[in-house]
């Protein structure tokens, strides 16, 4: 094995014990491969990362900018794995200085408030949901209902025990064991949530250990496959203006919230689960949709 290579997993397995998601880890290692793949075809020889020196790092930041018009979102990742990987180095003392110190990050514009349901895209798509075949209709419309009623993220509502569940006629609660960075909370369900959980729930028998949604085999549902089933129900849906994904049915949540309880910005946020205020004020931007709309009615005269 090369030097390079006894690096890239000697970082693995440091990125291992910082206790990061796998696909975090993955598209660091990802990220570090494809650099030093682009660095052995531009110098005809192996990456020695003690001869190395900002100007590549910054070098490869512009070709992957500028030449594969890679988005800023992506570069900007690229650029955080630089100086993850060389703070690693130097604290390991195979280097004297992280070189990736010095790499500034793209800045780019704020952006807009994200892709969110309208109205009639929300009743369309839980009347399909709710007339889903195979016995699943009161699975999916309850699906689409606490998603669009929590906000949930996909990772969360798959984790979902039915001990985690609190329902009563007139209040009840889920609560999240293991959200985004080891966080725990308590989303309340309005009644909307609460009828539709109680009607998947009804003459089911249940362990209280056991996932709160199954798919059609029994098995345990991975985010992959609950992402397809949203976006099979949102074809029969005929909803075609934006591309539904569970994470638009959480932003649907936080853009409805937000719209009702204009100034309970803190409130949103605490429901889901985000650690800072920044997070969740891109819900107070103008939406894409909203911008193309007041542009069209502000056109000068021919």
């Amino acid at each position: 094995m090369s030097d390079i290579k006894i690096l890239i997993s000697n970082f693995e397995n440091y990125l291992i014990k910082q206790d990061l998601s796998k696909n975090t880890i993955r598209n660091y290692i990802a990220d570090i491969e494809n650099f030093t793949n682009w660095y052995d075809q531009c110098h005809a020889e192996e990456l020695n990362v003690k001869e190395m020196t900002s100007y590549h790092l910054n070098f490869f930041r512009d070709q992957i900018l500028k030449s594969r018009r890679l988005k800023v979102s992506s570069v900007n990742r690229k650029i955080q794995t630089f100086k993850r990987f060389f703070r690693f180095l130097t604290d390991q003392k195979i280097i004297k200085t992280n070189i990736a110190d010095s790499i500034k990050f793209i800045r780019r514009t704020k952006a807009t408030k994200p892709n969110a349901l309208n109205k009639n895209e929300v009743h369309a798509l839980l009347s399909v949901a709710g007339n889903s075949a195979h016995g699943l209709s009161s699975r999916n419309y309850a699906v689409i209902q606490l998603m669009i009623q929590t906000g949930l993220r996909v990772s969360e509502l798959i984790n979902l025990q039915w001990r985690d569940l609190t329902l009563y006629e007139r209040s009840g609660s889920i609560r999240v064991v293991d959200g985004k960075g080891h966080k725990e909370r308590t989303i309340p369900l309005n009644s909307i949530a609460r009828k539709a959980i109680s009607s998947y729930a009804q003459n089911k028998e249940f362990d209280l250990t056991k996932p709160l949604f199954l798919n059609k085999h029994g098995k345990i549902h991975t985010a992959r496959a609950l992402q397809k089933v949203i976006s099979n129900l949102a074809k029969n849906a005929n909803i075609t203006r934006i591309r539904v994904t569970p994470h638009v049915l959480r932003h649907t949540f936080a853009t409805n919230y937000l719209r009702a309880n204009p100034d309970c910005l803190v409130e949103l946020a605490t429901l889901l689960g985000h650690e800072s205020l920044d997070t969740t004020a891109i819900y107070t931007k103008a939406s894409s949709e909203r911008l193309n709309d007041t542009l069209e009615n502000s056109q000068f005269i021919n």
